[in-house]
């Protein structure tokens, strides 16, 4: 008998506690070959998924929770959840039911198969604003033509690793986590199963358009470099166009004369150039404040409470 982990982020997942553990249950009842643990982390939830999660470890001893002492974010749930695990196979899922359960025997059939993670891959967006649909799709496109990576359409966090796979991950210690790439930057051999969206059963997305924009900043800023180089290309081209416009100013000045100078040209330069540099700084800014938090070597999330054993208790 295989031993798994469920690994399952949770923030205000109060409504849908419930019905994520009579739906997974249903699909493990049907696997007699694994044995599943839960792993609950709560991240820092304001309504009572806490207490909920405490009354069902209760009476199921094969739930294991980590409550953070405030919200840190979901990477840092992924992450600690990760650590907490020691099974040899981990499944990683949203409570939501947004990631359906149904898969993760397929899953486990692809492990057998000698791949070293099986993973969910979203093909249709039903039910998801248009203008976050479309945002979404160009965010790959322009991820994986500024960087090293290859993050596939249409990927999600849901899947089954082997402890390599795992292992792997959790040796990439940086602070300002981008799961996606990171789970691609590490290579092995993955398996894509695709599934069609599911709208949420109970409550709303956590992911407001701000949050999701922030996340796609991190993701760039994490696994390329490219902007850096566009705003050290801007400021040649800027200086290239400049110098000729000086030498065309001059030449006409020689021959010509000196015309009276034009007050929109002038502001529209200046405002242009100006546009320019604070461009170019705040690109610089960004990579400056990854390079600050990581410095300052901050633990990417501190547990508050938990009833998994004392080893994996340190906060990370």
């Amino acid at each position: 008998m295989k031993n798994v982990d469920i690994v399952v982020p949770c923030y205000n997942e109060e409504e849908s506690l419930k019905d994520f553990y009579i739906e997974t249950q249903k699909i493990f009842k049907t696997l007699p070959d694994y044995k599943f643990t839960y792993i609950f982390v709560n991240d820092g939830s304001k309504d009572q998924t806490l207490p909920m999660l405490e009354q069902m470890a209760s009476f199921d001893k094969n739930i294991k929770y980590v409550s953070f002492s405030r919200n840190f974010g979901k990477e840092a749930a992924i992450y600690a959840g990760l650590q907490a695990s020691t099974s040899e196979l981990v499944c990683l899922i949203d409570a939501d039911l947004q990631h359906p359960p149904a898969l993760i025997p397929e899953m486990l059939a692809g492990i057998e198969e000698g791949y070293d993670c099986c993973a969910g891959r979203r093909v249709s967006r039903d039910g998801e604003p248009k203008i976050r649909s479309f945002f979404s799709r160009q965010f790959y496109k322009l991820i994986n033509k500024m960087s090293d990576i290859d993050l596939v359409d249409g990927a999600v966090d849901f899947r089954v690793m082997n402890r390599a796979y795992v292992d792997a991950v959790l040796q990439l210690s940086e602070r300002q986590r981008f799961s996606k790439g990171l789970f691609t930057w590490i290579g092995f051999d993955t398996k894509w199963i695709e599934f069609k969206n599911i709208e949420r059963a109970n409550g709303e997305s956590k992911w407001s358009f701000f949050s999701l924009f922030k996340y796609a900043i991190d993701g760039v800023t994490s696994f390329s470099t490219v902007p850096l180089r566009f705003a050290t290309v801007i400021g040649a081209i800027v200086s290239a166009v400049s110098f000729i416009y000086l030498i065309y100013v001059l030449v006409r000045a020689i021959f010509v004369g000196i015309d009276t100078p034009g007050y929109t040209t002038t502001i529209f330069s200046i405002l242009f150039i100006g546009g320019i540099i604070i461009l170019s700084c705040g690109i610089l800014g960004e990579y400056i404040a990854r390079i600050y938090k990581e410095s300052k070597n901050r633990p990417v999330y501190i547990v508050k409470k938990t009833n998994v054993d004392d080893k994996n208790k340190t906060n990370f």
